[in-house]
């Protein structure tokens, strides 16, 4: 079995696992725990570290737009030992952040959530490979070494190659990819997964020792899976579905997003600040590496053309179709079955946006364009 099926075996067992272990649990009243000066508190799980991928709810707590709401909101470092949905269904966190198709796998393997919001509208994963190894498209991965992190990460990849007819069990050899750059520029892979906003940013942060210059994107070829038709949806805001029988837990959600979205449009409009917080809040990458990633977010973002966080019906029977029907080298896919009829719900997101509008945010972003960020080494 490969390293990738492994991971992700082990990462639907665990889903699982989880899941079971909700049987029984309590949850708290949404309104239970309040601060001394009567703020509701909040916890927000995201699924990685605090860095320019969380700009908009770094800044919500920084500018004040969720004390606005009469909330106190805690943030929640993630890592490769959290699943941000899990910690959300046990009831640890009252938000979490998540991919949509990891977090469908273990809503199907019985984690209680619901999607409340769609904050990327646009997949921000690429597979980068060097010039000189002539990767133009998927096509052109066969019979090259190809890296992935696994973890449920891999299936736009799969989902590429196999609509190249490319069988990702026979035609290329698949390497585990760890969460850096490191392999891939030592050419030990010849075509590696990255973010637009972290790795492949990384890349460019990096001096190439044949120049003693950064690497530039001439250097390299990058597949977008927003091109070839096979993006899946990634960050989104995610609830406790039990929770939401609850009208206060309710009330919390709509003002939770209101914030929330508030702090992205915020980050739309104001880079530099957005940096200056991210970096304050303890992003462990430099200045220069949180300014490069929150412009590129804010292209996953903006434009929002039905307004922040709205929930794309065509996007996200895109995302179930190959969650359902790409498999991985051993045969696996991320669901076995259509998600029921609580996994997502626009009720709440709705509500928010008549708010901001009626506020006068501007929801949609229709005239943003992205700033020209220019590289710094490591990112400094």
């Amino acid at each position: 079995m490969s390293k990738t099926a492994l991971r992700l075996r082990t990462a639907v067992a665990l889903a699982a696992v989880a899941a079971a272990a909700l049987t029984g649990c309590s949850t708290t009243d949404s309104g239970s725990e309040t601060t001394a000066d009567g703020l509701t508190k909040v916890t927000l799980q995201l699924q990685w570290f605090k860095q320019g991928q969380f700009a908009g709810y770094l800044a919500a707590v920084d500018q004040g737009f969720y004390k606005e709401q009469g909330l106190s909101v805690e943030i929640l470092d993630g890592g490769t030992d959290i699943v941000p949905q899990t910690v959300l269904a046990q009831g640890q966190a009252d938000y979490a952040v998540a991919w949509v198709p990891k977090a469908l796998a273990s809503r199907e393997a019985g984690a209680g959530i619901t999607e409340i919001a769609q904050v990327f509208q646009k997949s921000g994963t690429k597979q980068v490979s060097f010039k000189s190894e002539n990767i133009a498209g998927p096509a052109a991965l066969r019979g090259k070494t190809v890296g992935n992190w696994g973890y449920g990460n891999e299936f736009e990849l799969f989902a590429g190659m196999t609509e190249a007819g490319i069988d990702p069990a026979k035609d290329v050899k698949l390497v585990q990819q760890q969460f850096d750059m490191n392999a891939f520029l030592a050419k030990d892979i010849a075509a590696a997964q990255a973010m637009s906003y972290n790795e492949y940013a990384q890349l460019l942060e990096t001096k190439d020792p044949a120049t003693g210059k950064l690497y530039t994107a001439d250097d390299f070829n990058t597949i977008d899976w927003n091109d070839e038709g096979v993006a899946m949806l990634q960050d989104a805001l995610w609830a406790n579905t039990e929770k939401l029988k609850d009208s206060k837990y309710q009330d919390q959600t709509v003002k939770f997003l209101v914030a929330s979205l508030k702090g992205w449009a915020f980050c739309r409009d104001n880079l530099d600040k957005c940096r200056d917080i991210t970096v304050a809040a303890g992003a462990t990458l430099g200045a220069g590496h949180q300014q490069w990633q929150i412009n590129e977010v804010n292209k996953l973002i903006w434009p929002s053309p039905a307004g922040i966080g709205a929930i794309d019906k065509t996007a996200w029977d895109r995302t179930v179709s190959i969650a359902k029907n790409t498999k991985n080298a051993e045969g696996a896919t991320v669901l076995t079955k259509d998600p029921d009829a609580d996994a997502y719900s626009t009720e709440y997101v709705t509500k928010a946006l008549d708010q901001l509008k009626a506020a006068g945010v501007d929801v949609t972003g229709a005239s943003y364009q992205p700033a020209q960020v220019t590289p710094t080494e490591g990112g400094k």
